[in-house]
């Protein structure tokens, strides 16, 4: 997970929310480039999640993720844009603050939580994408609660979408069965991020999306950071002890997941319909899962393949419905 996106349809890998960004041409082969990364980065750090705390202190090798890619962020803008780029006000500070702990600290660091742990304990990187999906669902939900009335289709596919839900976790007694506590950590984590993402709307952010998310990651990364003291994860850690998968892991996490895909993903919403963008919210899961089962051997059962179809067609509905609202 990353940071939030500009729309309901928001999942857990997007960048922060923009207002209406005034789109330009691009050629069809730029588009489908800067969409391939969307799909294939984004579904994939789910998998980077799993493989980097196998031997490393999961929120804090969340906090380091979330750091590093702040600061890298923050030393492009400010190299590109001059001085005051990163310049703020209180206000702005504080809502980038706010949403950047829902995100980062709430929805993606109960994720990494729940992707850490022994086998029959963690959760399986494409299971936790799949619980993720639900993220559009949860937005609808909120919206309703504020009185915005989303159409009937629209709640028919959220409705489908939890139906799907229930589906995945069902305790079956099985070995392959989805661990219930981590399903659960990775619903709150989806509650977390949804909040957040609704909030990005509505609260006074950073105009620039970038910058936005450079303070963000920063108070996202600073949270994590002071849970994982809490946890005691940094008491006796030996970075010796870590694992080279594991360091590339976090690497891959950094560049791909937070500043390659997060650029692509701005980009797009500047040169391509959001109608086109939100289908990253119902590709990543499916991402995620396949390269869950080829690298790690992550069952593949008949449960989760109709829980995941399940929830991904409920997502699909929402996202498709919602098109003429966004525009």
């Amino acid at each position: 997970m990353s940071s939030p996106p500009p729309s309901a349809a928001a999942s857990a890998e997007s960048p922060p929310s923009t207002t209406g960004p005034h789109r330009t041409a691009a050629a069809p082969v730029l588009i489908w480039t800067a969409l391939v990364l969307v799909y294939v980065l984004w579904g994939s750090t789910y998998l980077g999640i799993r493989i980097a705390v196998e031997t490393m202190p999961p929120l804090g090798s969340a906090a380091a993720r979330f750091a590093v890619a702040g600061l890298v962020l923050a030393i492009v803008v400010r190299l590109r844009r001059g001085p005051g780029a990163l310049r703020v006000d209180r206000r702005q500070l504080g809502s980038a603050a706010l949403v950047g702990v829902l995100l980062l600290a709430g929805g993606n660091g109960l994720v990494v939580l729940a992707e850490s742990g022994p086998p029959g304990v963690a959760v399986p990187s494409g299971i936790a994408a799949l619980l993720v999906a639900t993220v559009p669902l949860l937005v609808v939900l909120l919206r309703s609660a504020v009185g915005d009335r989303p159409g009937l289709w629209t709640f028919v596919g959220v409705t489908l979408g939890f139906a799907g839900l229930v589906l995945l976790v069902l305790p079956t007694g099985g070995t392959d069965a989805v661990p219930l506590v981590g399903a659960l950590t990775v619903v709150a984590a989806a509650t977390s991020w949804s909040v957040g993402s609704f909030l990005s709307g509505r609260i006074r952010m950073p105009t620039d999306p970038f910058v936005a998310t450079v303070y963000e990651m920063a108070a996202g990364a600073a949270v994590l950071a002071v849970l994982a003291a809490g946890r005691g994860e940094f008491r006796g850690f030996d970075p010796a002890a870590v694992s080279t998968r594991s360091w590339l892991a976090l690497a891959y996490l950094m560049v791909a997941g937070s500043l390659v895909a997060f650029t692509a993903y701005v980009w797009l919403l500047h040169h391509a319909p959001i109608s086109l963008v939100s289908t990253y919210a119902y590709v990543n899961p499916v991402v995620a899962v396949a390269l869950g089962a080829l690298f790690v051997a992550e069952p593949v059962t008949p449960q989760v393949v109709l829980g995941g179809a399940v929830i991904v067609a409920g997502v699909a509905l929402v996202v498709t419905t919602e098109r003429p609202r966004r525009r």
